[in-house]
């Protein structure tokens, strides 16, 4: 989908979404329900998604429409290894992380998200950036706009140990990063940066 019809397809998705959340209106609810829908077609119309798949994806959202929010760990080993996963749904290098849950602080997903995807038990030391996805190159591009936490951890015990949603475990320098990256979860650039962060703590955290 190209970048300006996404965009306008956020944006119609959330105003709809924030004026059901807050209408009591019938008829200006229905406006809202026809704003979706239309939403719904443009988004078909630029990509191989059904119609219904997307309305569906977009009534499941409620409330005020903010940004998603995204985990992931640079996770070190003594050595100075990034650690990796390899995901299951493209078969790509990553580094651990998913959504952010309901009821936990970031910290705390992250140390849960690395957990499931590799077996190791981790650390967190420093929230290193947080990253606007549309800003840094992620694809394919999410329907909803995406903000990623980005934390420098350090390997405290476990061992290398494959999650439902992933195949293989491994750690990489700086030098060796996999050329095969899942893009849409972090580009080369962006952990390159954690190895800066990791060697110098007191950097300041990124942001946008």
């Amino acid at each position: 989908m190209q970048t300006i019809w996404l965009n306008w397809v956020r944006q119609l998705q959330a105003i709809a979404q924030t004026g059901l959340a807050f209408s009591r209106d019938p008829y200006d609810q229905e406006r809202y329900r026809e704003l979706r829908s239309l939403a719904a077609r443009i988004a078909s119309e630029h990509s191989e998604a059904e119609p219904g798949r997307v309305e569906e994806l977009f009534t499941q959202q409620t409330g005020y429409a903010t940004p998603k929010v995204g985990v992931r760990a640079a996770a070190f080993d003594g050595g100075g290894r990034v650690l990796m996963v390899r995901e299951t749904t493209d078969g790509r290098w990553s580094l651990p992380g998913g959504w952010a849950d309901v009821n936990q602080p970031p910290s705390e997903c992250v140390i849960r998200e690395v957990r499931e995807e590799s077996g190791f038990e981790v650390e967190v030391r420093k929230l290193a950036a947080v990253y606007d996805s549309d800003r840094h190159g992620h694809v394919p591009r999410h329907a909803f706009h995406v903000y990623k936490l980005f934390f420098i951890c350090a390997i405290l015990g476990g061992a290398a140990r494959p999650g439902l949603e992933t195949s293989e475990v491994g750690f990489f320098a700086a030098d060796n990063l996999p050329t095969d990256l899942s893009l849409g979860r972090v580009r080369r650039h962006q952990i390159e940066r954690m190895f800066e962060h990791w060697r110098s703590p007191d950097l300041p955290s990124d942001f946008d």
